[in-house]
């Protein structure tokens, strides 16, 4: 007996990815070419949005945070997207600004406008409320917020290095998609320093309004960090298991 057939607008409530658009003629329907037409343009918007790293600033007062700025060799948003070997180095001012604060930090975080600024203007702060206080209840002290320009995620590493920390905790805006061009993802890396491979982080990903809410990211996020901070490893060698701990079960470590 063959399953019964839902109907296809089951399936669209599901997800945001473009399924049973129909079609007219040859080509889309008017309404699903006008919805690519939006979601195109503002995927673009938030590559090429102004990071406000000012504003941002201002709005970490409310956790009592003065962050450090820095910014990458990269000196133009188009320098950025042309360059990404730019955006995973230090401008020489900011490396000297971070070495005259190194003080061998348990962690540092960073936040970077990485390839969506917008991500990062709609998300960051959200987060930070919720992971702040996770950190503090777990005793990990985070020594120094860094606000990063021009940044990619490997920027983290010579930022954390720089500062001597044992974990960078590298906040940024993910490359925007047509569903979601404010995607803020956080990658996690043990003992960072330049040259750091991405097997060697761990990543969350997809934090935005229709994706992981920013108090699952901080669940998720704060026992990465704990985990990582007690078993000296991130990436292939830390495995999320964070899950069980959310359901109630013993995770021992190994």
């Amino acid at each position: 007996m063959k399953p019964p057939q839902r109907p296809i607008g089951d399936l669209r409530a599901l997800t945001p990815a473009r399924v049973g658009l129909g079609r007219s003629g040859a080509g889309l329907p008017t309404r699903a070419l006008l919805d690519f037409t939006l979601d195109h343009a503002r995927a673009r918007d938030a590559v090429h949005a102004v990071f406000d790293s000012a504003g941002l600033i201002r709005s970490l007062s409310e956790f009592g945070i003065t962050p450090i700025e820095v910014a990458s060799r990269a000196e133009s948003r188009r320098d950025y997207l042309r360059r990404p070997d730019l955006g995973r180095m230090l401008a020489s001012e900011s490396r000297q600004r971070l070495d005259s604060k190194r003080d061998g930090a348990e962690l540092v975080i960073v936040i970077g406008d990485g390839l969506s600024p917008t991500a990062v203007h709609h998300h960051a702060v959200e987060l930070l409320r919720h992971l702040l206080p996770r950190l503090a209840q777990d005793g990990i002290v985070t020594n120094h917020v860094v606000v990063a320009s021009g940044a990619r995620v490997a920027l983290g590493d010579e930022i954390g290095e720089a500062l001597a920390a044992r974990m960078v905790a590298m906040l940024i805006g993910e490359r925007p998609g047509l569903s979601a061009p404010d995607s803020l993802g956080a990658y996690l890396t043990f003992d960072p320093r330049a040259g750091r491979s991405d097997a060697e982080r761990n990543c969350v990903s997809n934090i935005h309004r229709a994706g992981l809410s920013s108090a699952e990211a901080a669940f998720k996020i704060s026992w990465l960090i704990r985990t990582g901070l007690m078993r000296q490893v991130t990436g292939v060698a830390l495995k999320d298991e964070s899950g069980d701990e959310a359901a109630g079960v013993l995770v021992k470590p190994v």
